[in-house]
């Protein structure tokens, strides 16, 4: 990706220092790119050369905690409220739904990947209510004690933990259960995923860690308890969203009648357009990178 000429800069702000890649013309349409669990800069490394090949100046960070950016001790600094910098997948989807909350004033449009808007239940926190749901071996529920899944991580070793994520298929069947986990060095890396793409995401894990992404999960009840202010709001920026079919976040309790009986356009009236591809998992804009990279460019390219 070096020789496609994306310059990485260190940014200083809020308290720690980002890592940046970028790629298009200063003055260019500004167009932010924010990954999920797991994952970099490097997830959106076909989106990069594909919108700034179409005139968009891209950025896309190495979210706090991941990668060259800082990864602050504290499972507190990885509110979403500490994360100020749209298009999001997983955990960068999360963040742009929030970014637009507290700041609609600066943002134009939204393309957000595998994550529906989910609003604020008033009643129960995220983390009792997964629990009520999948039990205490649901993935979330089982990253909340600091320290423990890291162990188990360091014990397994960062190629078969991610190997384990980028090759689970179905959505019927937990993420990274122990059965995954105990069989990844069994696992063919998934096709969307060369050896040297995977080799330098384990490189960048292995010198991180996983504590900092992790603390995201953690963060989850706090972010909950944050978000009292917002309680109620609605997303009022324009909308399109995309998931696979074959991802989990689309095969949630109840998540596909919210998503197309009219919950999901309740809760963000400017929602133009819901997209469902077929044979899909969750690492969307790596496993099908040019239906992706078109889908973004003809939303975004309309608010230019």
């Amino acid at each position: 990706m070096e020789a496609d000429d994306i310059v990485h800069r260190m940014v200083q702000g809020n308290g720690i220092t980002m890592h940046v890649a970028e790629k298009g013309e200063t003055g260019a349409p500004v167009v932010v790119l924010l990954h999920g669990f797991a994952e970099l800069w490097y997830s959106w490394r076909h989106q990069i050369l594909g919108l700034a090949g179409r005139g968009c100046r891209v950025v896309a960070p190495d979210l706090r905690g991941y990668g060259d950016t800082s990864a602050p001790p504290s499972v507190a600094s990885y509110s979403l409220f500490h994360i100020a910098l749209l298009v999001g997948n997983g955990w960068g989807a999360m963040v742009a739904w929030q970014t637009s909350l507290a700041r609609p004033d600066r943002v134009k449009a939204m393309v957000i990947l595998s994550m529906p808007f989910m609003p604020r239940n008033p009643s129960v926190k995220p983390v009792a209510h997964f629990r009520s749901i999948y039990g205490d071996d649901y993935y979330v529920c089982k990253f909340q004690e600091p320290g423990k899944m890291e162990a188990e991580f360091d014990r397994i070793s960062t190629e078969n933990v991610l190997r384990s994520l980028y090759s689970h298929r179905d959505p019927k069947t937990p993420v990274m259960s122990e059965e995954d986990l105990a069989n990844a060095k069994e696992m063919a890396l998934p096709a969307w995923l060369t050896k040297d793409d995977f080799g330098y995401l384990v490189s960048k894990f292995e010198k991180s860690g996983f504590t900092g992404p992790l603390n995201y999960y953690r963060c989850l009840d706090l972010n909950w308890e944050l978000g009292a202010t917002w309680s109620g709001m609605k997303i009022q920026v324009p909308v399109k969203f995309i998931v696979g079919d074959q991802d989990l976040a689309y095969h949630y309790k109840g998540i596909q009648d919210y998503i197309h009986k009219g919950g999901f356009k309740g809760d963000v009236p400017k929602l133009e357009e819901v997209v469902v591809m077929e044979g899909v998992g969750h690492f969307i804009n790596q496993e099908k990178p040019d239906e992706i990279t078109d889908h973004i460019y003809e939303f975004i390219s309309k608010f230019f």
